[in-house]
């Protein structure tokens, strides 16, 4: 298996426009930051999109990504979802894309993308529209996406909002999580590779800090964790360097063998 982070940024990017601070005009490629995404490429060839954000194909180009097979969607805002309409490059190649996402995301995308989730509307002779199959997954319950086994869990996104994390196989992968309760710790567990969102060094309402996604990644125990949807508050080097054995800041374009 393999994991490729498309992004690694927050829902502003790095450099964040009108932004001058050193880490926004850094020339370390590591430290430029497009919304949070990433492919999974399955031992059987795969490929396995987790989410749809805004920068999403050029994310894709510079992957070499040509082909996706399935879509997980962790939640609905727009920093993960609005680059949806680039998948229409892959639906007119091989029909409708699998959509997989909680009842109140898929309900969302509905909503935002009606003319993508409709098969009742169709395009125009000649021209194409991305087109999608909703598939709504419970939380704890397993599902298959393109022949893999996933199964979802449910993460708290501050006091109003909960997302999806997923477990394939050793791959761990968690954005957006304010708080990982300890039944998705027990689901994590035997895990070798695990994304976790951490954001500032100080408490967020939303999201983990830079110490909290520590704390989790030390309750998981996997051998490797990736630090995602990081901010413009540290150069990448830095943090890489302070942070303990075992858990590292990903950037954009990093791939990762997962045994």
């Amino acid at each position: 298996m393999k994991l490729t982070f498309l992004g690694t940024g927050t829902s502003f990017g790095v450099p964040q426009l009108g932004c001058h601070c050193d880490v926004c005009k850094s020339p370390d490629p590591r430290d430029k930051r497009t919304r949070v995404g990433a492919v999974v490429e399955t031992k059987d060839g795969a490929r396995i999109l987790i989410d749809t954000p805004p920068e999403l194909r050029l994310q894709l180009i510079s992957a070499a990504i040509d082909r996706v097979d399935a879509v997980l969607f962790t939640h609905e805002h727009a920093d993960h979802t609005h680059g949806i309409d680039d998948l229409r490059a892959f639906s007119r190649q091989n029909g409708a894309l699998p959509f997989y996402g909680a009842s109140d995301t898929i309900e969302s995308l509905r909503a935002k993308f009606g003319y993508i989730l409709d098969e009742s509307i169709r395009p125009l002779p000649g021209t194409f529209k991305p087109e999608g199959r909703a598939h709504e997954v419970t939380p704890g319950v397993e599902f298959l996406a393109a022949n893999t086994a996933v199964m979802p869990l449910l993460i708290p996104h501050g006091p109003r909002t909960n997302v999806l994390g997923f477990r394939m196989g050793k791959l761990g992968y968690i954005t957006d999580a304010k708080s990982v309760p300890d039944a998705a710790i027990a689901a994590l567990k035997g895990v070798t590779v695990l994304v976790l969102n951490a954001l500032f060094r100080t408490e967020h309402p939303t999201h983990l800090s830079i110490p909290e996604a520590t704390e989790v990644a030390r309750k998981v125990g996997a051998a490797r964790t990736y630090l995602t949807h990081l901010t413009h508050d540290n150069f990448h080097a830095d943090l890489e360097a302070e942070l303990p054995s075992g858990i590292t800041p990903a950037f954009d374009g990093l791939t990762v063998r997962i045994e």
